[in-house]
Parts: structure tokens; sequence; C-alpha cells
């Protein structure tokens, strides 16, 4: 089967599906940040706004931009509350429609092995960042099995289907985060690692969310009937429920920040 690449254009399949697990490590994130009230931030690859309604709801930012290249992710964020704050553009990350000193803080949620060229893109959220600013990321943990769909992936390797992969993968290893940030010019850079678990109600809640929001969704949709299914007897099988039906998954991300020199 020949490789995927990831596209997520329906902004309420992948707030079900990976909204919610945004949402719980950018709780972490943000308590790790402690960033001051009243700043103006970014939110790079914003995706349907998930991440920019927490910075909304929890850091009384003075404003909000999120820039993301699907339209129809957009469409999605602007309907949440945020939008009474954020204002949401198209663009992209290389290439941010800002000026230079635009923003305090600049943060891209779960997006950076989604950027072409990952050292410009971090270069580009430097740019628009005033001296002394915060530029800021989290990844899930891809080639270290901390994605949330990582049960399902582990799977499909083992029946030699190539699961899908972003195109700048390695960007989400530690090591390569901090030679982005070093990279870039950026001091005081710190690092921390986002652990959080999800419950779902039971296996078929789990499957049917997994395969939302993605492309996992239709890789297994193009798979035989009995393909398919052992591919969920398997994946069954690795997630044992708890006494009341309940499959509780956990992941993981990588964290960074870094503050641009003054």
């Amino acid at each position: 089967m020949p490789e995927h690449q990831f596209r997520f254009e329906d902004g309420a399949a992948y707030e079900r599906m990976m909204g919610k697990w945004s949402r719980l490590a950018g709780d972490v994130f943000l308590d790790w940040l402690s960033p001051a009230r009243g700043l103006r931030w970014i939110d790079v690859g914003c995706g349907n706004g998930a991440f920019t309604e927490l910075i909304v709801e929890r850091c009384a930012p003075a404003a909000v931009k999120g820039v993301d290249p699907s339209p129809a992710q957009l469409a999605f964020a602007r309907t949440r509350p945020a939008a009474r704050l954020a204002h949401f553009q198209q663009g992209d990350a290389m290439a941010l429609p800002s000026a230079d000193d635009s923003f305090d803080a600049a943060v891209m949620a779960l997006v950076i092995f989604f950027v072409t060229d990952p050292a410009k893109g971090v270069g580009e959220m430097a740019r628009v960042v005033r001296r002394g600013g915060t530029v800021a990321a989290y990844a899930w943990d891809m080639l270290g099995g901390g994605f949330p769909p990582e049960p399902i992936l582990a799977e499909m390797r083992a029946m030699a289907v190539t699961p899908p992969r972003p195109p700048s993968v390695g960007a989400s290893r530690m090591e390569a985060l901090q030679a982005l940030w070093t990279g870039a010019g950026l001091e005081a850079i710190a690092t921390r690692e986002i652990i959080v678990q999800r419950t779902f109600a039971d296996f078929d809640d789990f499957w049917t969310t997994s395969l939302l929001g993605s492309t996992v969704g239709p890789i297994v949709s193009a798979m035989s009937a009995g393909d398919a299914e052992r591919l969920k007897a398997a994946v069954c099988a690795r997630l044992p429920a708890d006494a009341a039906g309940r499959i509780t998954c956990g992941a993981r991300a990588n964290a960074i920040t870094g503050r641009v020199a003054k």
C-alpha cells in the first residue's frame, strides 16, 4: 500500500479525534510556560483553533492571531468562542503573514512535523516575535511511539501496511527541537516531556474516534473487509478495558521554549 499524506480538512472530525488530545497536552504546556497576562500571541498552524481557544481561555491575551493553510479548518475555528478575540488568517508557517516584532509569543501546537522546512518555520516565529519574547512548541513524539493513534499504527506496521507519516516527522524528537531552537538563535532554551491520558467509553468509542480527522480512517476504509477486521481485533487485544469496559490510552509530546535575543 502506498504511503499516505496527512490532510486535515474536517474541523469537526478533527476536534473529536485530535482536538481533545490537543487540549490535554495544551493545558500541561501552558502550565509549564506560565505566561504573563496581556500578551500578543500568534498560534502557527492553528488548525481548527483548539489550542487558540486555550490561549484565550487561560492567558487573558491582549490579542491572538491564528494562522493555518486550511480554509476548512479556519472556518471551524471561527465558530469557536475564542473568535470573539482571536483573528484567524490563512497562511504558511514558512512565510507568516505578519510584520517583524508583531507579537510577544509565538507557538506551534502539534504542528512542527507538518512544516516542510522546520528550521524556516522556527525562524519565522522568531522573526515576528519582539526581542525578549517567547517562541515555543510541543509535538507528539511520533518516532518514539507518543502519537495518540500509535496502537493502530503499530498494528498496521505489523500487517506490512505503511502508516501515514508527516513530512518532517524527525522534528518531533527532543534533540531535533533543541537543534532547531539553537539554530534560530533563541536563548534560555528549556524543554520538557508532556504525558497525557484519555479515557474512552469502550473500544468502539476509541476505534471510531481514532479514525476521524486524519488519513488513518481512509487507509482502514481502503483495506479489504477481512484485513480491516484483523486490524481492529489486533488493536483491541492491545488495549485492555477496565471493569466498566473503558479504554484508557496515553500519548507523549516533547515541548520546548526559548526567548528571542534582546
